[in-house]
């Protein structure tokens, strides 16, 4: 009987086919050749094209959208992480014991452990996926989701700092935040469908160890919400560039039409909820109603966390859940501005 051949021989305690072992020496073969090229690249845009782009606009364009990214990836990265390790380290059991089983009851405890964990919205996505994938109810990650960077104490710290002759308005965006985060939440649990929200999929694991499911857990995140972090930011750029500022100044002193452009303006900028605080205070001309709007919305509903959502959960989710969002965060911060007032 024929021997088979050396190359075709499996390689002892690799339990991989020879098949995937040439497959991955192949894009191991790739990968330096590619970075290599993207290197080149940057370099010639460098030289070539860095001389021709000295617009005002284009450069206010690149300094906003190196902004929000080198913003918002050290906490999409702690996001990603924490899903991670919620994953791999954390067994299902826990959650079942620590969230009750009913969502209607779940959703406010998820929103209250959202103080605990500083973070901002780029880390909340994530970490609500992991939630999912872990048994917890969809209404109470969701409440997770937009609680977590909108009340952690790293936020109401900023806002403090922010306003500092104004400690009102650290409890109105603690308590408006949690009211929309938890109302979302309810009524998810009584309108939506499993359609607009299908399971967040994950790797089994079957037969790893831990530390390789949440390396492996983390990667395929990392990699998979970074790309819509840029599409956001992308967008984001483009919005704040195009904007007149004038317009601004012009309805400032409408009631209720300042509260929807802040608001609005809170979904185009897409600034991190630990430093839109600062942005906020210095809309002198605005009322403290449509600054509390900015606060209430901008963590919630942006133009990146809109991309990472449709990325992480579908578009039809977040084709829905948004617009509830904006809606409820307008809506609570109108009736407690009336406490600012």
């Amino acid at each position: 009987m024929a021997q088979p051949s050396t190359a075709d021989r499996p390689v002892p305690g690799s339990g991989r086919p020879p098949e995937s072992r040439a497959l991955q020496g192949s894009a191991g073969f790739r990968l330096p050749w590619a970075l290599m090229v993207l290197v080149a690249l940057l370099v010639a845009g460098r030289f070539l094209l860095a001389p021709h782009l000295t617009h005002p606009a284009l450069r206010t364009w690149a300094t906003v959208f190196v902004a929000v990214c080198v913003q918002a990836l050290p906490f999409l990265v702690l996001g990603v992480a924490l899903s991670a390790a919620i994953t791999a380290f954390v067994p299902a059991s826990f959650w079942t014991r620590a969230v009750p089983r009913r969502p209607y009851a779940a959703v406010p405890v998820a929103g209250l452990a959202g103080a605990v964990l500083p973070g901002c919205e780029c880390a909340s996505v994530p970490v609500a996926s992991g939630l999912m994938v872990r048994g917890v109810a969809p209404p109470a990650a969701l409440a997770f989701l937009l609680a977590s960077p909108a009340i952690n104490p790293v936020v109401l710290v900023a806002t403090a700092v922010a306003f500092p002759d104004d400690p009102a308005m650290v409890v109105a965006r603690f308590g408006a935040s949690l009211a929309v985060a938890v109302l979302a939440g309810w009524i998810w649990a009584r309108f939506g469908r499993a359609a607009w929200l299908p399971a967040p999929r994950r790797i089994a694991g079957t037969g790893e160890d831990r530390v390789s499911l949440f390396v492996d857990a983390m990667r395929h995140d990392l990699l998979h919400a970074g790309g819509f972090l840029v599409v956001g930011a992308l967008a984001a750029a483009t919005l704040n560039v195009v904007i007149p500022r004038d317009w601004l100044t012009a309805v400032a002193g409408v009631p209720v039409v300042s509260v929807l452009v802040l608001a609005f303006l809170a979904v185009l900028l897409s600034i991190c909820s630990e430093a839109d605080a600062f942005v906020a205070a210095s809309f002198t001309a605005f009322s403290p109603t449509a600054k509390l709007a900015f606060l209430v919305v901008g963590p919630m509903v942006d133009l990146k966390l809109i991309a990472l959502q449709a990325g992480t959960f579908g578009r039809a989710f977040a084709w829905r859940f948004a617009p509830l969002t904006l809606v409820l965060g307008i809506g609570v911060s109108l009736v407690a501005g009336l406490a600012l007032s």
